[in-house]
């Protein structure tokens, strides 16, 4: 019986030391193993999630473009607008939010397929594919400094070369055409009279549609000589004297333009400034007018460049001086403004005039007899292998 219970009281014991010790070793390994997972753990997520892009995005558009480098704001624009394409291309990608997107994420191979999407997808050309290129390149160079570990990433994507687009004649209008265009407003209502003197000013001083919305009242001045002053783009001002017809236009305007709120020289029927699209909703409408009285212009598409175009072709007819052309529609460099020589004909007659053309040989050609031609021929002719 002793043993028995000795034997029983070692059992019990055992049964309650197990029990303890199992708890405390359990106990130990939790606590030893849990931190090192942790520690395993987060190199993964961060592995995953990547440097966010958002932060960087947002000192780029405030900070590098208005600060550091100074540019205008359709140059800020036409950013902002090739980045919300790009991320929202990329969202679309890897199915997470724009905001949510990485600095890894966006590599050579995603930017290459974005670009071939805007030519595929949007049906852009390879001008506006160079655009947007040339916007993600500007964030990367800003990037290099900011995040070093992903410089081979952004060498890669500063690699990737521009598309090579065709060099056409540049579209214009002929004279009989632009002035049925000029013509179309009705100058016996508001608009027609405000529509009257935009097309007037931006066919005479052959402005950007930015130069044009962009016009505020104190860059108009009537004395001692009629000009404008126009903001150009890369921030280059240029002054412009204007027309007898184009200052009757724009006077008849400020008669009937009334009190608004806004700067700007032309105005949109709720008195607020107007848009681009708005300009080209005018333009469009006014060509189908216009169309009624000249059908030649059916055959051709009328965009508000168009009208700049039109204008320094007629300056260069008249003046035959390239570098009037260039100072007149305010071009950095001489060779932006050479184009128009290539769709001007009177510069080569000039050339063509001015150069000895070479002398034809004299001569008559005689037509072959045609039996003679037959005989001629190798069918009838022997072979010298035959003959041998």
């Amino acid at each position: 019986m002793p043993m028995t219970t000795n034997c029983g009281n070692m059992r019990q014991g055992q049964q309650r030391t197990r029990p303890s010790g199992c708890r405390g070793t359990t106990k130990k390994s939790r606590r030893g193993t849990v931190p090192g997972l942790a520690e395993e753990k987060r190199p993964l997520v961060q592995a995953k999630t990547g440097i966010p892009i958002a932060p960087h995005i947002t000192a780029f558009f405030e900070q590098r473009l208005p600060i550091e480098r100074h540019v205008s704001e359709n140059t800020s624009d036409s950013y902002a607008y090739a980045f919300q394409l790009l991320l929202t291309f990329a969202s679309k990608r890897f199915r997470v939010t724009p905001s949510q997107l990485a600095v890894e994420q966006i590599d050579a191979p995603l930017v290459l397929d974005f670009l071939n999407d805007l030519e595929t997808t949007r049906g852009n050309g390879p001008r506006s594919r160079n655009i947007r290129l040339a916007a993600i390149k500007s964030f990367m160079h800003f990037l290099e400094y900011r995040v070093p570990s992903a410089i081979e990433q952004i060498r890669r994507v500063l690699a990737i070369p521009a598309k090579k687009a065709e060099s056409k004649l540049v579209r214009h209008l002929a004279a009989e055409e632009m002035q049925a265009l000029l013509d179309a407003p009705d100058p016996t209502e508001w608009k027609g009279i405000r529509d009257r003197a935009m097309l007037h000013l931006c066919y005479g001083g052959g402005l950007r549609v930015s130069e044009l919305i962009g016009l505020h009242l104190d860059d108009l001045q009537f004395q001692p000589q009629p000009s404008m002053l126009v903001h150009g783009k890369g921030r280059r001002e240029r002054c412009l004297p204007l027309w007898k017809t184009t200052t009757a236009a724009l006077r008849a305007w400020l008669a009937v333009r009334g009190t608004v709120s806004v700067p700007e020289l032309f105005v949109s029927a709720r008195g607020e400034s107007l848009t681009r699209s708005g300009f080209e909703y005018i333009l469009r409408k006014h060509v189908r007018t216009a169309r009624q009285h000249c059908p030649s212009l059916a055959t051709k598409r009328v965009h508000p460049h168009v009208l700049r175009h039109t204008c320094a072709l007629t300056v260069l007819q008249a003046t035959k001086d390239l570098r009037k052309v260039s100072l007149w529609l305010g071009h950095a460099h001489m060779q932006t403004t050479e184009i128009y020589t290539r769709v001007d004909p009177s510069v080569k007659l000039e050339t063509l005039e001015s150069v000895v053309p070479p002398k034809l040989r004299s001569g008559r050609f005689k037509v072959t007899d045609k039996l003679i031609a037959l005989l001629r021929s190798a069918h009838f002719m022997p072979s010298k292998k035959s003959s041998k």
